[in-house]
């Protein structure tokens, strides 16, 4: 509350910032002060998925100005590397990351952004969806790796905020048919809310008995699993659960180090990817959500004003809802 207004440089523009969703990653900061590599060895400001307006801009900065509402992309290349010259600038070492140390996050009331990564959201696009593309964005990146498309079976493993986005983005690039497992009765409901053709409640299944359960709802193996939780136990599943030839995405993050059957996979030629963040989204995300082609609304369950944000956090903690998000602009009650 009492950090200073920073004021922009040449390529950057200052927002009052209005919406910021709370990520599992922010949480995770909060609660044990790291990441893999990623240590915080100083205070940080943490929120990454963010909206807001702009209210000043920086003398090179042409295609903003005071008072466009923009949606925020938290990752910006320092430098012209390879990876930003083959359009996979996501992978720069170097990369500026809203909330991972030691970069400051966007959840405050002023912050100033690069203005090339801030992008201008159309009048019938509200502010908490602005915010939503960042999560929205994890699944336009992972259903491209995977290779969606028309009539594809997918194997989406685990119901968040993540599966959920992957089970949207899959049906809207063509997927016949979506089959999601939890562990959660409530986040299947809300699976199912926005589009899985089948949902499985997982209670104490071998991976196998998984795998085989998913082939049984879905009338085959599918050619494409998304696995959204990071658990051993559910990379196991998905590698057993994909078709021969098939691709399995690795969305979620769990330990360094895990077991699998991997010389399945191997003779199977069944594809293991990784997925790093998102590149290149933002535009089509924006597109799908002003023509309504895309519905993140039913994601958002829980909001608070910035002055609750440690209840927030805490709501997140304690897995309640599927997104909690915080309204930094008391001044305005628009969504």
């Amino acid at each position: 509350e009492n950090r200073p207004i920073p004021e922009p440089g040449p390529d950057e523009v200052l927002l009052r910032m209005h919406s910021v969703g709370i990520c599992g990653s922010d949480v995770h900061y909060w609660q044990n002060g790291r990441i893999g590599d990623f240590v915080v060895k100083e205070p940080m400001v943490l929120g990454h998925e963010a909206s807001g307006t702009v209210v000043k801009v920086g003398s090179g900065v042409t295609h903003l100005k005071p008072g466009d509402r923009v949606a925020i992309e938290p990752g910006v290349p320092r430098e012209m590397d390879e990876f930003c010259k083959t359009g996979r600038y996501n992978l720069s070492p170097t990369i500026f990351f809203c909330a991972t140390p030691p970069d400051d996050g966007n959840l405050c009331r002023y912050y100033k952004h690069s203005a090339s990564y801030c992008y201008k959201l159309p009048d019938n696009v509200t502010f908490e969806e602005g915010a939503l593309i960042e999560p929205l964005s994890v699944g336009i990146h992972a259903c491209r790796r995977a290779g969606v498309t028309l009539g594809s079976k997918v194997f989406v493993s685990g119901s968040g905020p993540i599966g959920l986005v992957n089970v949207l983005v899959a049906k809207m690039m063509g997927a016949s048919a979506v089959v999601v497992t939890d562990l959660s009765a409530s986040r299947l409901q809300k699976a199912k809310e926005v589009g899985a053709d089948v949902t499985i409640q997982v209670k104490n299944e071998s991976p196998r008995e998984v795998a085989s359960k998913v082939e049984t709802l879905l009338g085959c193996m599918p050619e494409i699993t998304v696995e959204c939780t990071g658990v051993q136990a559910c990379i196991q599943a998905g590698i057993y659960a994909t078709r021969s030839g098939g691709t399995l995405v690795l969305v979620g993050l769990g330990p360094e180090m895990v077991t699998v059957p991997i010389v399945n996979a191997a003779v199977r030629e069944v594809d293991i990817r990784g997925i790093f963040r998102y590149c290149n989204t933002w535009p089509v995300a924006i597109a799908l959500l002003a023509s309504k082609r895309i519905n993140v609304k039913p994601l958002v369950t829980h909001r608070f004003p910035l002055e609750k944000a440690l209840e927030a956090f805490e709501t997140t903690r304690r897995g309640e809802g599927i997104k909690v998000m915080l309204k930094c602009d008391p001044t305005d009650q628009n969504p």
